[in-house]
Order: structure tokens, then sequence, then C-alpha cells
């Protein structure tokens, strides 16, 4: 991989809204055709791949190719993504508990910019559990951070939420 790699790649996606749903095939033919340069072992071949068939609303077919990805060792920040777009997918075809399980340990994560992708992502995959309470708490927490007032309030009523009643 190089930066010339990550340029075209980063230009398919670029272009990806051109490619309507019935040529959804000829997008992921790029993406294969870019995966294809890579050394048969990077985990960014079968993490862009993931992306391809998930953004073409084919999550199944997406998260065998995340779980291959995060096994090859894809960490920092892409590996981050990986785990969020995984527990997304996993929310889309029904198994919402993995995307809990897989996404919890992400709270704890030194901070960045997909702190609140974290979060909302947690949120639907609670949701998907029936618990919404939970994963409002979640959602309002984030936004609290990017409020101009009231980021104390909604921050309590946050933690609120999900306090044990009593």
């Amino acid at each position: 991989m190089n930066d010339d790699w990550e340029d075209r790649v980063a230009a398919a996606w670029a272009r990806f809204d051109e490619y309507p749903e019935d040529r959804a095939a000829d997008f992921r033919a790029l993406i294969d055709a870019l995966v294809a340069e890579l050394p048969e072992d990077s985990p960014l071949g079968p993490f862009e791949q993931a992306c391809a068939w998930d953004s073409t609303g084919r999550s199944d077919k997406a998260v065998p190719l995340y779980r291959e990805a995060l096994a090859r060792g894809l960490d920092g920040y892409q590996g981050r993504r990986a785990r969020i777009q995984l527990s997304s997918s996993l929310r889309n075809i029904g198994r919402p508990e993995e995307g809990v399980t897989l996404l919890t340990p992400e709270l704890d994560a030194p901070s960045d910019e997909l702190d609140d992708a974290v979060r909302a992502t947690l949120a639907l995959c609670l949701s998907g559990l029936g618990r919404d309470r939970e994963g409002l708490a979640l959602v309002l927490e984030a936004l609290a951070a990017h409020l101009p007032r009231y980021q104390r309030s909604m921050a309590n009523y946050a933690r609120a939420l999900t306090a044990p009643e009593g």
C-alpha cells in the first residue's frame, strides 16, 4: 500500500454516489480491482471489500470480511472504523447483541473523532435489544459535548436515564 493507492481508493469512494443501486456490482468490482493490488495478507483488502458490500446494502456479505480484516491485524483508526461498521452490520442482520459486545470496550478506548460514531452505533445496537434508555443515554451524552448551552443539564439527564431507580 502507498499514498497513490490510498488516493485512488479515496477517489473511488468520493464517486460512490454516482453509482445507482443497479450498478452496485460495478462499484464493488472497482474496489475489488484496487484490493487486488495489495499483498494477499493485507488487512486493508477485506476491510475495503466489506465497506463496499456494506455501502451497497449487503451487510450479510460485509460481516465476514470485517471479521477477516480484524483477524489479519487491522488496528488503529481503521480497526476502530471496522469495529463500528461491523457492529452496525451485525445489527442490520439481526445480531445486535454481538454489536454491543464488540463496541462496548470502545467506550473506554483512547478518544478520537470516532467517539460519537461509537456511541451512535452502540445506541442502535442497544435499541435493537430493547434497551432504548441506555441507547438514548449514550446519544445524549455524545450530543451534550456539542451543544452551545445546556451541556451540563443534558449530561445529567443522560446519566439519569440509566441510574438505578430508588
